[in-house]
């Protein structure tokens, strides 16, 4: 019999520790240290049995993240974590639907008597379902930079501009392509995808705007190229920056004046596809160095989303791989049903030079062959691991994941600040916190408040 899931929301860190230790022997736990990120979590296709959730929490707080509970179509039971003289605040989280409430500090016994006692009141007991495809468009997410780009790619999903997605290759830009145009009124017209890098400059230029019967040698047909097949629905040109320069000027003639015309015709059609694109180039630098057309970059640059590494938002390496693991599981029964405890450390260290798309193979690849050394022994040879300056031995799964998430943070904190001068303010809203929770981090690593030079990430 599968174990049950138990989702832990708490901002303290010690808390999330504590409680997913304690609760290990008994259930598969998850942890996310942010209520923003409850909702992306629900909605990613992991669904947990049970939430245990404090009401005191910056920016999201335990409200706000029960009343947008009670708005999905699935709700697991949920526990609040109260302190005392949060009497007001307990009450109302009950109409809100919480199912029980606990006095912090816990008692062990009083919180496995509240767990088990909501999981038996609970109608929804069965096994965690596989998660629904959604045609690749959901975005699986608790980094609050990632949210708050998956917040513009929703706002923007309706509006007839361009969209340039930047970022590695492997973040995930084909993910939030399909996610825009998911939530488009375009969504029941086709999604193209055309790989800019995979093909010549003469057959690109073909498979973009087609060409009539008698074009070139060897067209004895006409073919509607992938703006004609995209209607009114989305192309998505994926590594832009390898096109050439004369398909560059094509396009850019395209975005211009809205038309364009197949190979060896005279016949101008209207485009009505939206255009998004994407490059995992520093589009500028190309831009510079005249290997991308300045006056496409502009066209193209109308909503721009710059999509994080993984390595940079290493909370969300735990439930991408359960997501992975969920959806090839599916399609190999024979696979083992769960990670083992030693790849799930290594998948935590790992630098991920490959991001979201190597983790994916890695998932895969021990679902089809479950041979741990071999994975093990592949992901030596794909990166450096993330260290956590050699944890102890007998150190928590959890307890890693912890430190190895919090380490991440300290270095975008820290390389946020040395980018806006130590502007403090300033790289509270580019970090999309408030400014009290970043002088608290601050305080807790004990960082000065300015630096007079590059500051190593303090050890943890």
């Amino acid at each position: 019999m599968n174990r049950r899931r138990v989702l832990v929301v708490d901002d303290d860190k010690s808390i999330l520790t504590y409680l997913s230790d304690l609760l290990a022997d008994r259930y598969d736990v998850d942890c996310l240290d942010s209520g923003d990120g409850v909702v992306p979590y629900l909605t990613s296709g992991v669904h947990p049995s049970l939430i245990l959730l404090d009401l005191m929490m910056p920016a999201v707080s335990g409200l706000d993240v029960l009343a947008a509970i009670e708005r999905l179509n699935r709700r697991p039971p949920v526990i609040v974590l109260s302190a005392l003289g949060q009497i007001n605040t307990v009450v109302r989280a009950m109409k809100l639907g919480a199912s029980d409430y606990l006095v912090k500090p816990v008692e062990e016994q009083d919180l496995y008597r509240a767990i088990e006692n909501a999981l038996e009141e609970s109608d929804d007991l069965e096994e965690p379902a596989a998660p629904a495809a959604a045609c690749g468009a959901e975005i699986i997410s608790a980094n609050r930079q990632v949210l708050r780009v998956k917040q513009i790619a929703a706002q923007v999903a309706d509006a007839e501009v361009p969209v340039l997605l930047l970022g590695e290759s492997g973040v995930g830009k084909d993910v939030f392509a399909r996610y825009i145009h998911a939530r488009s009124s375009r969504n029941s017209a086709p999604f193209i995808k055309v790989n800019c890098a995979a093909l010549p400059a003469d057959l690109l230029e073909s498979e973009l705007f087609g060409y009539d019967r008698g074009a070139f040698t060897g067209a004895l047909r006409e073919k509607p190229g992938k703006f004609e097949l995209a209607g009114r629905g989305t192309l998505f040109l994926d590594e832009i920056g390898e096109m050439s320069p004369l398909l560059q000027a094509k396009l850019l003639h395209v975005l211009q004046d809205g038309e364009y015309s197949r190979l060896g015709s005279t016949r101008t059609t209207l485009s009505q596809a939206r255009i998004i694109a994407s490059t995992n180039k520093r589009i500028e630098e190309a831009v510079s160095k005249g290997e991308f057309r300045e006056d496409l970059y502009f066209r193209l640059n109308v909503i721009r989303l710059q999509i994080p590494p993984l390595r940079e938002r290493r909370e969300d390496i735990l439930p991408l791989s359960n997501f992975f693991l969920e959806k090839y599981r599916a399609q190999y029964p024979r696979s083992p049903r769960q990670l083992p405890r030693e790849l799930i450390q290594a998948i935590l260290l790992h630098s991920w030079p490959g991001n979201v798309r190597q983790l994916e193979n890695t998932i895969k690849r021990f679902l089809v062959l479950p041979d741990l050394d071999f994975v093990l022994a592949e992901l030596r040879e794909s990166g450096a691991p993330f260290h956590v300056h050699s944890p102890p031995q007998n150190l928590s799964l959890k307890r890693v994941s912890a430190l190895a998430a919090e380490k991440a943070e300290k270095e975008v904190v820290l390389r946020t600040l040395d980018e806006t001068n130590w502007n403090r303010k300033q790289a509270a809203r580019e970090l999309n916190i408030c400014y009290k929770a970043l002088l608290n981090k601050l305080r807790k690593w004990d960082i000065p408040g300015r630096s007079k030079g590059p500051i190593e990430p303090p050890a943890i």
